[in-house]
């Protein structure tokens, strides 16, 4: 199998986390080159047609795109140690706290990035500033309600650690490198602390 990715970039980081915190090796990286356009290529969106990373081909040379997807993909290959939930109860709030963490946080620090940082104006074209500057203000709101779960729990789906874990680690990282944000300075301790505890794990 080969795994289609960007250094640098959420999503291929949310995918190889997730590998490393199941011990999946063997899998080849192959590295998409964003500032080079290499993702708009006829080549690249053969394989992913709406041309982003990450995107998995199979043995059988079938394409997997989509982050969550690939994960639901390689859980079945290797389930252990479990990242989704065991029963269909644990899975589907496991589902809920990911989705939660995914379209709210991640997609909000994301589009604030993409449509205020200079160095990612090549990428998203047009850029819409004051989208973005908005977008930015209102995940403070998420960022603040997970820093409450986070005052009564352990980690986002509850009391050990799941695929909602990686997906908000990530979106923090994103944060943290593109829109300096540190939640301890914006009166977020709980979710600072959380962030620095996942960063201790290996696959962060």
């Amino acid at each position: 199998m080969k795994l289609y990715v960007t250094s640098g970039a959420p999503n291929p980081r949310r995918v190889t986390m997730f590998m490393a915190e199941k011990g999946i090796e063997g899998i080849e990286q192959v590295p998409v080159d964003l500032r080079n356009s290499e993702h708009r290529s006829e080549a690249f969106r053969a394989i992913s047609p709406m041309g982003r990373v990450p995107a998995l081909v199979l043995d059988d040379d079938r394409a997997l795109t989509e982050t969550r997807a690939i994960c639901t993909y390689l859980e079945g290959l290797q389930p252990e140690p479990n990242l989704m939930g065991t029963t269909s109860e644990e899975r589907a709030f496991i589902e809920m706290a990911d989705r939660r963490v995914e379209w709210y946080l991640y997609q909000g620090f994301a589009n604030c990035i993409r449509h205020t940082h200079p160095g990612l104006a090549a990428l998203e074209q047009p850029q819409f500033p004051e989208f973005g500057k908005s977008e930015g203000e209102k995940v403070r709101a998420v960022a603040r309600w997970l820093d409450e779960e986070l005052k009564s729990q352990p980690f986002v789906a509850g009391e050990r650690f799941t695929i909602a874990d990686i997906t908000a680690f990530c979106a923090l990282e994103f944060a943290r490198g593109l829109l300096k944000f540190f939640p301890a300075e914006e009166g977020m301790p709980h979710l600072q602390n959380y962030r620095d505890k996942i960063a201790q794990r290996p696959s962060a």
